[in-house]
């Protein structure tokens, strides 16, 4: 799986022109689902979401996470992210995850997120979704947790 993750003033996920999501300071995550993917990917990019550290600590260092500021999530599915762009020019998409494995793991991510952690908003899976966002930084990552099978 893939998050590409940003840390953020406010942000905000609207669907038909309907607020779905929000959040203040915190994380935006993009969330990408990839063949090969399960339930593990999904629990290590959760881990990794709640406690990468790209808050400032007192001394103006990123040292805090998510966690620690105990700031909002909001889980944006995003398959793009999964795209293969090695060459050409249009994307190939035989990477993702099928839509619904896709989805099923996207739902699990939401819920395991809102289990964990007080603050969580997300997106809708297979809509056409507006998100707004002010960076704060700005501070963006891209966060990986590889399928099972490519673990080592």
């Amino acid at each position: 799986m893939i998050g590409l993750i940003q840390r953020v003033a406010r942000a905000d996920v609207q669907v038909e022109a309907r607020t779905v999501g929000a959040i203040g300071p915190g994380i935006l995550a993009l969330i990408a689902v990839r063949r090969g993917d399960g339930s593990s990917a999904a629990d290590r990019l959760l881990e990794r979401l709640l406690t990468y550290r790209v808050f400032t600590d007192e001394q103006g260092k990123m040292n805090l996470s998510l966690r620690d500021t105990q700031g909002g999530l909001l889980l944006v599915p995003q398959f793009t992210l999964a795209a293969d762009t090695h060459k050409g020019t249009r994307a190939g998409f035989s990477t993702a995850a099928p839509p619904e494995e896709a989805r099923a793991l996207f739902a699990r991510l939401v819920e395991q997120a809102k289990a964990a952690h007080p603050s969580v908003a997300a997106g809708v899976f297979g809509a056409n979704m507006q998100v707004s966002l002010v960076n704060d930084g700005p501070v963006t990552f891209w966060l990986e947790a590889p399928p099972t099978s490519v673990r080592s």
